[in-house]
């Protein structure tokens, strides 16, 4: 499990998956959105550009981040 700390009110969906190195590219990112392969809070996250907020769980690829 690892923590990601943003710096402002929220990140969005695809650029967490670019910043912590899941998704090499904006591309890659938005295929594992596509694919159904990101949950938010244990449900499937189809929104590309969701807005997440300190508390969020994000599960991806067998990981899991915690926003803060």
């Amino acid at each position: 499990m690892k923590t990601f700390k943003i710096k402002g009110d929220y990140i969005e969906l695809i650029a967490l998956l670019k910043a912590i190195g899941i998704a090499e590219t904006g591309g890659h990112a938005k295929h594992l959105v596509e694919e159904g392969e990101v949950t938010r809070n244990g449900e499937i996250e189809t929104r590309k550009r969701a807005k997440l907020i300190p508390g969020d769980v994000i599960r991806v690829l067998e990981q899991e981040i915690i926003v803060a």
